[in-house]
């Protein structure tokens, strides 16, 4: 199955974009349904001790714009890591819970790309994605796609249902980061600037 689409934010410069999209809080924030986002070493992931880890650690930092720009680039996602990510997502009648690992394959200002795998009750899935950041008169574009391989149960129901899901998955992800983006350019202290000095 192949999807693609691009989004536009609005007030927003590619490297705010950047750098909100490479801070995996905020991509857990964003994401419908994401339990945890947790760097793991290797291919693999036991979600239990990672489920755990995540309940004891407690609130997650600050995101922008009110976390400290230099904070976020320091825990930004890198090119070659892997990261496990619990997602709760309806599909149709039923509300899996992905266990999905997803390995960073490029990430050069200003393309990012990523392949993984996943798993739920009687389905799976194995993916690449990847997003384009451009200048636009009002702020920025995003372009993105994703490539995906399901099987199992979730399959059997069709790309018909997985698409709109898909769709609402992604709108909702742009739009919350967005959203928590709108209050970069009132930051104090040079606040934009200082991003766009770290990309």
């Amino acid at each position: 199955m192949e999807f693609n689409g691009r989004f536009e934010l609005d007030g927003v410069t590619p490297e705010e974009a950047w750098l909100a999209l490479s801070d995996p809080y905020m991509i857990k924030s964003a994401l419908p349904g994401c339990q945890f986002l947790s760097k793991v070493e290797g291919d693999s992931a036991d979600f239990e001790a990672l489920r755990e880890q995540a309940e004891a650690a407690g609130e997650d930092p600050p995101l922008l714009p009110d976390a400290d720009p230099e904070d976020v680039a320091e825990r930004a996602v890198g090119e070659g890591e892997t990261w496990a990510a619990l997602m709760e997502i309806s599909v149709g009648a039923v509300k899996p819970s992905f266990e999905t690992v997803v390995t960073i394959v490029e990430r050069e200002f200003p393309t990012m790309t990523a392949e993984g795998d996943g798993s739920a009750s009687n389905s799976s899935f194995e993916m690449k994605a990847g997003m384009d950041l451009s200048e636009t008169e009002s702020g920025v574009a995003i372009e993105w796609w994703a490539e995906a391989d399901v099987f199992g149960r979730i399959a059997q129901m069709g790309q018909r249902v997985i698409n709109p899901v898909a769709n609402r998955v992604v709108n909702r992800f742009f739009k919350q980061v967005e959203n928590q983006l709108s209050d970069v350019s009132d930051g104090g202290g040079g606040l934009r600037d200082r991003i766009s000095d770290l990309i």
